[in-house]
């Protein structure tokens, strides 16, 4: 009998907080420079889930339903009268992720985190669906 040991997914360890924002911020970095420079001014916080307060604003009852989040001004709504009350920020929501990950089967961890963080910049940047498929080439996997 070998003593090698064969690692399946149940062995593997799921992402923690920390992992899934160093590929967010990865992600943001490997953007063209123009969006790259105005991506590193957005706020990122990841989470397990969306807090319920923020869930009962926008009307979701499962918070396994939300995998990311903008809020902000878009920049082609921004006007220099704006006054700010919070940063614009992107929120990462871990465990929808990982649920939503493991459901499509067909893209790597790395792959699903990046596409949130991308449909979430497009909220800040304002991008159209074809603008995000020039950035993100998995945004029309299904």
């Amino acid at each position: 009998m070998s003593d090698t040991v064969i690692q399946t997914p149940l062995d593997a360890l799921a992402p923690d907080l920390d992992q899934v924002e160093d590929i967010a911020r990865a992600t943001m970095s490997a953007l063209p420079p123009a969006f790259k420079v105005l991506a590193s001014q957005i706020a990122l916080s990841v989470m397990d889930f969306a807090p319920e307060d923020l869930l009962g604003e926008i009307g979701i009852e499962d918070p396994f339903e939300l995998t990311g989040l903008y809020t902000g001004i878009p920049l082609t709504e921004k006007s220099v009268m704006d006054q700010a009350t919070a940063p614009d920020t992107i929120w990462l929501f871990r465990r929808p992720i990982l649920d939503e990950w493991l459901m499509r089967g067909n893209v790597t961890l790395h792959q699903m985190v990046a596409h949130v963080t991308i449909h979430e910049l497009a909220h800040h940047f304002g991008w159209s669906d074809d603008d995000i498929a020039t950035i993100d080439k998995w945004w029309t996997v299904d």
